[in-house]
C-alpha cells in the first residue's frame, strides 16, 4: 500500500470478554497501538486466509 489510509467504516461487534481483554492486553504491552488495529489485523489475516487465497486456488 502507498501510505494511503483506505476508506474505513464504523461498526459494532459484541464479542465475549476474554477477547477484549486479549485485545487490551496486546494494546497494554504495545504490541498494537489500539483495540481498533488489533481486530483490523486480525480480519485482515482472516479474510486473506479464508476468502482471498481461497478464491486465488480455485482460478
Amino acid at each position: 500500500m502507498s501510505g494511503v489510509m483506505p476508506k474505513m467504516r464504523l461498526i459494532t461487534v459484541k464479542m465475549p470478554v476474554l477477547y477484549v481483554e486479549g485485545i487490551d492486553e496486546l494494546v497494554r504491552i504495545g504490541r498494537y497501538s489500539s483495540r481498533s488495529e488489533v481486530i483490523r489485523v486480525a480480519i485482515r489475516d482472516f479474510l486473506k486466509k479464508e476468502l482471498w487465497i481461497r478464491e486465488a486456488s480455485e482460478i
